[in-house]
């Protein structure tokens, strides 16, 4: 079930679903607005030949109000808000319709698991010909939450918990590394 700007507003003045800072304008319909941070990571090439899921990826940081992302690029970002969903919340990151009819693709893997307590780092992917510009405290996202059926019995504890500025890939820290496909 999603929930509405009515059980949402409940759920944040209950403090069952923490989400700071939060406008007064950022619980829409069905979704809460998230802004964009001022926190990037871009992948450096010149200290990788190679991406791998074996080795931890390099990434440059830049801290600014502002970056204009070039024609057909990727970097990752933030969101200015901190969440913390409980045990029996779910949420999916979704891109705001008026910011992908410019070509800017977001993404997080769509995913938020209940427990899960941070600033959420997304990709941003410009599919457009032209650079975009984007600036910190834009709304950049939206976050759709889902009520499950039951607590989770082991909620998220993984390696992205407690993060509090970008957070590149770290795939090389999965369990499951050097597992061989079957």
């Amino acid at each position: 079930m999603i929930l509405s700007d009515q059980t949402l507003k409940q759920y944040l003045e209950e403090g069952k679903l923490k989400i700071d800072p939060i406008e007064d304008n950022s619980v829409q319909p069905a979704s809460v607005d998230c802004t964009l941070g001022s926190h990037f990571l871009v992948i450096d090439e010149n200290s990788m030949g190679l991406l791998t899921m074996d080795d931890e990826i390099k990434y440059r940081t830049i801290e600014a109000d502002s970056i204009t992302l070039p024609p057909h690029s990727f970097i990752l970002a933030t969101t200015r808000e901190e969440v913390e969903l409980p045990d029996d919340l779910t949420a999916f990151v979704e891109g705001r319709s008026s910011i992908g009819r410019m070509g800017l693709f977001i993404q997080n893997a769509g995913w938020v698991d209940p427990g899960f307590k941070g600033r959420i780092t997304l990709e941003l992917y410009n599919a457009n010909s032209l650079p975009i510009k984007l600036e910190a405290g834009r709304r950049i996202c939206q976050l759709v939450f889902c009520k499950m059926s039951s607590r989770a019995s082991k909620p998220y504890q993984g390696k992205y918990q407690g993060q509090t500025t970008t957070v590149g890939s770290r795939v090389f820290k999965d369990v499951d590394k050097g597992a061989s496909a079957v």
